[in-house]
């Protein structure tokens, strides 16, 4: 019996060594699952906040109007694109735009007083930064109302094709997110 005692005892610190391991992983567990809330929670913030800036952006650009097909479906040149032209490429994107001509008179209208080329600009964009500019366009850049032209970089290499189309869908959805049409171009 005196031996069952002092094996009892002898078990003792074992069995509270293994209940504070227990006890220590239940912890982790619990703070395993804590921070998964907080993290479930800050990512639905931020899909929120991200949800709101879009709608926002969209409300923006609302104020052009729809796009008339019949005003650019003949249009078969890049430089006779009178609308924003998304030019893709592996890391950026250029926009190029045309200005609407501030002179209402016809006079001299497309002549070397008043040439196009010299209401053409062209910036260049990182992705993330493609809604603001857009949103920061006059009304008088949208002549066919709220359509963008996007093509494929003609400086990109063979090998960077992949990534090149990928960042051209991803530009597409984009554009499609905002309620911008795409004609892809060359189109086809």
């Amino acid at each position: 019996m005196h031996f069952k005692v002092i094996a009892a005892a002898a078990l003792l610190p074992a069995m509270l060594l293994a209940l504070s391991a227990c006890h220590k992983e239940e912890q982790a567990v619990v703070g395993v699952a804590q921070n998964a809330v907080k993290a479930e929670r800050q990512a639905q913030a931020a899909a929120q906040a991200t949800a709101t800036e879009r709608d926002q952006q969209r409300a923006a650009l609302a104020l052009i109007p729809l796009p008339t097909k019949s005003m650019y479906v003949d249009v078969r040149e890049q430089g006779a694109w009178a609308n924003p032209f998304l030019s893709v490429d592996t890391e950026t994107i250029s926009l190029r735009i045309t200005l609407a001509d501030a002179n209402p008179s016809a006079l001299g209208k497309g002549t070397m007083l008043r040439p196009v080329a010299a209401r053409r600009q062209e910036v260049q964009l990182q992705p993330a930064d493609l809604a603001q500019a857009l949103i920061a366009l006059p009304a008088g850049a949208w002549r066919y109302g709220r359509v963008v032209a996007v093509g494929e970089s003609p400086q990109a290499s063979r090998k960077d094709r992949p990534k090149l189309r990928r960042n051209v869908e991803a530009v597409i959805q984009q554009l499609n997110d905002l309620g911008i049409v795409v004609e892809e171009w060359p189109a086809r």
